[in-house]
């Protein structure tokens, strides 16, 4: 096994590439990343001084950084983008320039320059809602984005899958819901939300009671970006690969009654909405990773528990910074 090989990690300062890079320089690769620090470069200073750390700000929408970026690189593990539903709504043109256009320039560009393998984060919310609301869907099931976010995701996972060649080895990781704690956290997920604003005794309305998601823990997440660089090509190039495991799909009533668990006594700031608003309904199968040798460490009790404790420490001062939020 080549422990010094070089990966592009893209978007290192965020909520999983933050993670992930420990976990790289853990192994001793070597890893670049760039990022354009939209959210700043606090997740990035624990590793400024490794020597096996090498740091691009830049902008995957912009040639002449990404060609810095991937010269020499072996593995790019490309993260970078206007993440989730929200945002991709609210800045449409950012995200069709960054998910799309960006992301199509950096896998050409790696390619002319040789990387071998591209890891993709994409998402399970490709999946849309469900056709039957009491099966489970899994890699084989048909997408159906019903958002701009999804959709710029499922048409990029058809273009990467579409440049595979003997030279050049494409995975496609569709996450599922991320939680937990971060060098960058972030306080616009659900799991992470809702502890927080119950933890604090808010008010919380929640919409969309009955739908189901899968989640998972930010290191499982850059657990399985870790796996795909070192796993048989044979066994995962052009193909996707659900990433979280099938005991961890909730409903968020269920979610609601874990976290109570953990904070009795603030049942009375929860209602519950009766709306469609968002008719995202899916519960994801996770035997396929499995099969490769992936398991999740984390489940969500513990990370409502590593919320609240962090909450409790002052590890997190300020949860409601509006850096700790994608929107």
């Amino acid at each position: 096994m080549n422990r010094t090989k070089k990966i592009l990690v893209t978007g290192g300062a965020g909520y999983i590439g933050s993670v992930l890079i420990g976990k790289l320089l853990g192994k001793a690769f070597q890893v670049r990343t760039i990022d354009n620090l939209m959210f700043s470069d606090a997740a990035l200073k624990q590793y400024m001084d490794n020597p096996n750390f090498e740091f691009i700000k830049g902008d995957i929408r912009n040639k002449d950084d990404v060609g810095k970026a991937v010269a020499d690189v072996d593995t790019v593990v490309h993260l970078a983008a206007i993440v989730g539903d929200p945002a991709c709504k609210k800045f449409p043109e950012l995200a069709t320039s960054t998910n799309k256009d960006g992301a199509e320039h950096l896998c050409l560009q790696a390619i002319d320059a040789g990387v071998s393998r591209f890891i993709f984060a994409s998402t399970c919310s490709n999946y849309g809602k469900m056709l039957d609301p009491e099966g489970f869907v899994d890699e084989t099931a048909e997408l159906n984005p019903i958002s701009l976010y999804a959709e710029l995701k499922v048409g990029f996972e058809q273009y990467l899958v579409s440049k595979s060649n003997d030279s050049f080895c494409p995975v496609v990781l569709r996450f599922a819901t991320a939680y937990g704690l971060s060098p960058r956290p972030r306080f616009d997920l659900t799991v992470n939300e809702f502890t927080k604003e119950l933890f604090y005794k808010r008010k919380l309305e929640i919409f969309g009671e009955q739908f189901w998601r899968p989640y998972c823990h930010t290191g499982d997440l850059a657990q399985a970006c870790l796996l795909m660089t070192e796993a048989d090509r044979s066994l995962i190039s052009a193909q996707a690969f659900n990433v979280g495991n099938s005991n961890e799909n909730y409903r968020k009533k269920m979610l609601i009654d874990e976290i109570l668990k953990q904070l009795p006594g603030s049942e009375s700031s929860v209602s519950f909405v009766t709306k469609d608003e968002d008719p995202r309904d899916y519960r994801v199968n996770f035997d396929k990773i499995k099969k490769l040798g992936y398991h999740t460490s984390m489940d969500v009790p513990r990370g409502i528990n590593e919320i609240i404790q962090a909450l409790s420490s002052g590890t997190i001062k300020n949860p409601d910074d509006k850096m700790l939020v994608n929107i």
